[in-house]
């Protein structure tokens, strides 16, 4: 339990400090620490992830601070994204949805190596391109259960021109509409057993932890972060890629094997 809410408290804080990430550490949490098969840790993660968005969203809007036109034209296609994701999820094994989630993470990681700047601010792109980035992480909000932030903000300030803070509000809006969509139809007509205490603790102990992230972010250097979060996330992806990568392929061929023979025609 102490490792939970460790684990908890390091996804709200990555997220306050951040303003981004922390959902990548979601999963993990909810199947190493806490125990969970890989397709109830999706689930849930997608909730969690949901709920602290949510609440993240809440002084961005108070303060006007989000794009509608970038929830439109990003959003909206990301929600078909997510529906699409969705569905290619439910006849994944767990094994390759994890394999696939460790490769994000080790994207993740390598755009978080990468100082953000807002020199492309002001400078936007065709419409297509927005809509297309948007399909994208939704297709990954569905398949694995992650928020997609640490591709949203870039997404948003290079391709639509927002400032960073607006970005980061926007961000957080895409990122609850998405994960509610996801987690809607991840469970709808699918007998996915979740266990909503551990929602509720992880989803309440992350909320105060980006809170007081928020807080602390000025006390230190946002590329010293990005890049140390980075490092870790380097660790855990290949962590998660070496245990998951034999299974994924054990069940790859198990799958071929079972696939019957094509019948021999004889030719009279």
């Amino acid at each position: 339990m102490v490792l939970t809410i460790l684990g908890a408290l390091l996804i709200g804080l990555s997220l306050g400090l951040l303003g981004s990430g922390g959902s990548i550490l979601t999963v993990p949490v909810l199947v190493y620490l806490v125990g969970e098969s890989g397709k109830a840790a999706i689930v849930e993660s997608l909730a969690i992830v949901g709920l602290i968005a949510l609440v993240g969203a809440i002084p961005y809007l108070k303060k006007r601070c989000i794009d509608g036109r970038a929830v439109l034209f990003f959003g909206g296609p990301g929600l078909l994204g997510t529906s699409l994701g969705t569905l290619l999820s439910h006849g994944m094994p767990a094994a390759l949805q994890l394999l696939i989630f460790a490769v994000v993470m080790l994207v993740a990681a390598v755009r978080m190596f990468q100082p953000m700047s807002e020199q492309a601010t002001h400078r936007t792109r065709p419409w297509w391109q927005v809509a297309l980035a948007g399909l994208g992480v939704g297709v990954l909000t569905g398949v694995v259960g992650v928020g997609g932030g640490f591709l949203i903000l870039p997404a948003l300030v290079l391709l639509l021109g927002l400032s960073m803070a607006r970005a980061v509000g926007t961000s957080l809006v895409i990122i609850a509409l998405n994960s509610a969509l996801g987690f809607v139809l991840h469970t709808a007509g699918h007998d996915t057993v979740l266990h909503w205490p551990v929602i509720g603790l992880i989803a309440a102990i992350g909320i105060l932890g980006s809170l007081l992230g928020a807080r602390l972010s000025g006390f230190f250097s946002p590329l010293m972060l990005r890049r140390s979060f980075a490092g870790f996330l380097v660790l855990l992806g290949s962590y998660i890629l070496i245990t998951s990568l034999p299974h994924a392929l054990s069940g790859a061929a198990h799958s071929a094997a079972a696939v019957p023979a094509s019948p021999t025609v004889k030719l009279p």
